[in-house]
């Protein structure tokens, strides 16, 4: 403390006093000023902080000394608040750390007290969570259960009561409304603060946005059902494919044997029924992409305008369709057949979504995809695509809706207006040629569909070269031996009659390692190999390339009603393809095709 008098004001000035009481004022001009404001006003009382260049921190006081009510001089009480200064300052670095850190790791922090004040206190970052600027929140337990869901408030405030009594740890998944309206799903944690007597005095906590982490699990979950179904379409067109081809096969056997009459129109209508039944087997090998392709490069654009000429005609005039086709969309590889029945599956739904009339729209494009929106679509890579967006102003469809119509028989239809297989080809389709496909869509505001493909990274698909033909060999059934592998014996034995009843020499083997054995005993030729493509252990497909490689030019047929995935672009090119489920009449005259080329 030191005290300062009138003369010495006079005799220095008050320039001089500080320039005497303090030479190294960091803030030596405010201080003047300050000091002045005084001297002029001697009645005054002051008090200011003091910053000194070499990093010391005083705070003074000044009070004027009266002599009764005369002025007769000033006191200033300094004292040195360098390390109480120092602390403040590193607790306000550090709570502005915290803050940071929160906002980097989208984490909020918030404390709620016990003692009946429902007091609470948030942090900066749960304030962006929850979208309320600082300031506007009411500071209550009360005004943070009325942002929760309706649907979760009684959850969460059950939680905290039983964390609050100590019986469970509070710990939740839950829904808030944020100021905007907006929906987001956020992960509360907390623990609770007890004094000495374990009373519990206040709630810490912390609360985390999970909103894009939900979306990524119901995407992943999506995906994982929709393949699970496909294996499970796979294998059940396998299974049925195969009893098929006996039906259809026997059936058309008995046919030739069965005189006209009441019989005969049974045994027709058996055939029917499984040529019927065989058609679904179809769509659901689109579905979960087993069908045999034979890609190709083509035209995006040209498929797009191409069945959109047809499709301004098949839907009606009360539906305006509008083509759109950007004009440095790359070539994709696929089936472009394949992509014109999703199309016209896509534009049938969308015609039954406007009864009244309306516009559906197609445009192509080519997108570059950020890392951002390849995590909001699931399992979207980023890179360039060839996009294909169908859109129309149809009623729509709800979330519930959205998440199902790709699955197989899903329809909202009544019963005999659809099978509920429309969607699941279009989906089967599109992975089968790579691509991923996204709906958007809400009650009354109409459904987009896009399609995304990866650009074809060759400009054509050239033809394998055919294997080198054999010498030439008397042709006609009775001097021909075929080589029959299947391994579903009521498959095998179909085979075995139709191509028996022909003429031909047969070799007929159960699996793989049975035709091996056989062959290793049989002394002539073998003038063509009949296999189904997946058999259990070796499948046909390697036995066929094992065959041909010791004797090339050996002619290849393939059966196939089921594949683990679609079969190599060479495989589809070399050797001919028999899909299941056929008659004994496809069977002969493919076998005979294969021959005689």
């Amino acid at each position: 403390m030191f005290g300062f008098t009138a003369d010495m004001l006079d005799r220095d000035g008050v320039d001089g006093v500080v320039a005497k009481l303090a030479p190294d004022v960091l803030n030596r001009d405010e201080w003047i000023e300050r000091s002045r404001a005084i001297w002029n006003d001697p009645g005054r009382e002051s008090l200011d902080i003091i910053r000194f260049k070499d990093g010391r921190v005083f705070e003074r006081y000044i009070a004027p000394h009266r002599i009764g009510s005369t002025v007769v001089g000033f006191v200033a009480n300094i004292r040195d608040i360098s390390r109480w200064v120092r602390a403040e300052e590193a607790l306000e670095q550090h709570r502005a750390l915290l803050e940071k850190a929160q906002e980097v790791a989208h984490i909020g922090s918030w404390v709620a007290e016990l003692d009946g004040s429902h007091r609470l206190a948030w942090s900066a970052e749960t304030h962006r969570i929850f979208g309320v600027p600082e300031g506007e929140f009411g500071g209550t337990s009360m005004d943070f259960f009325a942002m929760v869901h309706e649907d979760d408030r009684e959850a969460v405030q059950d939680l905290a009561s039983a964390a609050r009594a100590g019986t469970t740890r509070y710990e939740i998944d839950h829904r808030i409304v944020t100021y905007s309206g907006s929906i987001r799903w956020v992960h509360e944690r907390a623990d609770i603060v007890r004094d000495q007597q374990g009373r519990p005095v206040r709630m810490i906590g912390t609360v985390q946005d999970i909103t894009d982490r939900r979306r990524l699990e119901d995407q992943l979950r999506q995906a994982q059902k929709m393949e699970a179904m496909g294996t499970l379409a796979g294998g059940i067109a396998h299974d049925l494919n195969n009893a098929l081809t006996a039906i259809a096969g026997y059936a058309e056997l008995a046919l030739s044997q069965v005189p006209a009459g009441t019989a005969r129109v049974d045994v027709e209508e058996i055939r029917r029924a499984a040529e019927r039944a065989g058609s679904v087997t179809k769509q659901l090998l689109a579905f979960s992409r087993n069908k045999l392709v034979e890609p190709r490069v083509f035209s995006l654009n040209d498929t797009v305008e191409s069945i959109g000429r047809l499709l301004a005609r098949l839907l009606g005039t009360d539906i305006e369709v509008l083509t759109t086709v950007a004009c440095d969309v790359p070539p994709i590889l696929g089936d472009p057949g394949q992509l014109e029945q999703a199309i016209l599956n896509l534009a049938v739904n969308a015609r039954d979504a406007m009864p009244a009339g309306g516009q559906l729209t197609l445009d192509t494009s080519v997108e570059q995809i950020d890392e951002a929106f390849a995590r909001a679509h699931m399992p979207l890579t980023p890179g360039s695509y060839a996009v294909l967006r169908m859109a129309d102003t149809g009623h729509g469809m709800s979330p519930e809706v959205t998440s199902r119509i790709f699955e197989p028989f899903f329809t909202t239809k009544d019963v005999g207006k659809g099978t509920g297989l429309g969607l699941s080809m279009v989906y089967g389709t599109v992975k089968q040629m790579g691509g991923f496909i996204y709906v958007d869509s809400d009650v009354g505001r109409g459904t987009t569909f896009s399609l995304f493909f990866r650009p074809s990274a060759v400009g054509a698909v050239k033809e394998a070269p055919r294997a080198a033909a054999q010498a030439p060999r008397p042709r006609g059934p009775e001097q021909e031996t075929l080589l029959i592998v299947e391994d579903e014996p009521a498959v095998r034995n179909l085979v075995a009659s139709s191509l028996r009843s022909e003429g031909y020499h047969l070799l007929l083997a159960g699996s793989a390692e049975e035709a091996l054995v056989i062959l290793a005993a049989h002394r002539g030729a073998i003038d063509l190999l009949l296999t189904d493509a997946i058999m259990p252990g070796r499948s046909g497909i390697e036995l066929a390339r094992m065959l041909t490689d010791d004797r090339p030019g050996l002619p290849v047929v393939l059966m196939s009603g089921y594949t683990e995935e679609t079969l190599p672009t060479s495989v589809a090119q070399t050797w001919s393809l028999l899909q299941k489920p056929f008659t004994p009449r496809d069977l002969r005259r493919r076998i005979r095709e294969v021959l005689n080329r």
